[in-house]
């Protein structure tokens, strides 16, 4: 592929378990099974890009050596939720034997959680009569929907949302490789963008980077569709001071003009509001409980806009009940 058109989360994407930045202590974990020729089944669990595919893939590479795709599978398991895809494709990979010397196969079933209970149940037996040829590892975004019997076989690794400090010291490396002049604003909006996760930060880098080798915030925020947090943080003061058409001046400006998505338009005015310390307790416990029904009713396929709308009119409600105390 030409080099220009890389997509820089697979260019940059860490090879081996020392490149793995924010994970240290997961790292260290799996390193151990490499030294000691040993794995368990594993259970990956996290939100979307912190690094739970990479670990997996860079785990094998380590087992195996070179020849590592001829002892490693990967699938998806949201392309197949059924329990055909346990009887068909994961039994016969994991029923056949190791090749070049490997003592097992590993295969990584991405997106676990998507699976049936049916397919679970499918999965657990195939992971118990295999296991001297095949070890498991599993990645979802939710264990909770991973039934117990499965869990109680894997040792299972919570990732964490990477530190801020990862994602600079990740930007700062593809910059310096890129070319790139980001100023430590436009760092700061990325780390915002990201939270916690790489993925976003490294497209939004590539994405700006299109447009300039000259990096503002101004452009994260506009590629990525995301209000700044001054934004954020005007919108609900006008709010608190009760001024709905304002508010709605305010609201259509963001939804309308510039296009952001009315749910990622909640998430961050919820992060702001956890963050805001001069409120009272109260209208904030109250603000928050406003912002989750608006966020639950959109997500069942109610009308963002009247939702949106509601929610700035039950928002300005609560506010001047506790202004007027």
């Amino acid at each position: 592929m030409d080099e220009k058109n890389t997509i820089w989360i697979e260019k940059y994407r860490p090879r081996t378990l020392d490149d793995i930045v924010g994970q240290k202590e997961i790292v260290e974990r799996l390193k151990n099974y490499v030294r000691s020729k040993s794995l368990p089944h594993l259970l990956f669990t996290g939100s979307a890009g912190i690094g739970k595919t990479t670990s997996a893939v860079a785990l094998a590479r380590e087992f195996f050596g070179d020849d590592w795709q001829i002892n490693f599978r990967e699938l998806n398991a949201s392309d197949e939720r059924g329990i055909d895809v346990v009887r068909n494709q994961i039994k016969s990979f994991a029923r056949t034997s190791p090749m070049g010397g490997a003592e097992f196969k590993i295969l990584f079933l991405d997106e676990a959680d998507a699976l049936t209970t049916d397919a679970q149940a499918a999965l657990r037996r195939t992971m118990e009569n295999y296991a001297q040829t095949c070890r498991f590892i599993l990645s979802c975004n939710y264990s909770s929907k991973i039934i117990d019997p499965i869990q109680s076989r894997c040792a299972i690794y919570r990732f964490k949302p990477l530190a801020d400090e990862a994602i600079i010291e990740e930007i700062n490396r593809i910059s310096a490789n890129e070319g790139l002049n980001v100023s430590e604003s436009a760092k700061s909006a990325m780390v915002y963008v990201a939270q916690g996760d790489m993925r976003k930060a490294i497209n939004a880098l590539q994405g700006a980077a299109i447009i300039s080798s000259d990096i503002s915030p101004e452009m994260i925020y506009e590629i990525t569709s995301t209000a700044k947090p001054d934004e954020i943080l005007e919108l609900l003061q006008i709010i608190l001071e009760g001024d709905f058409d304002a508010a709605e001046h305010c609201l259509h400006e963001l939804t309308i003009r510039r296009g952001i998505a009315p749910n990622e338009l909640l998430n961050q005015c919820y992060r702001t509001l956890i963050s805001e310390t001069g409120m009272k307790r109260s209208l904030k416990v109250e603000l928050i409980s406003h912002l989750g029904d608006a966020d639950f009713r959109i997500s069942e396929g109610a009308n963002p806009d009247i939702q949106m709308e509601a929610l700035l009119a039950r928002c300005i409600i609560s506010a001047e009940k506790y202004s007027a105390e």
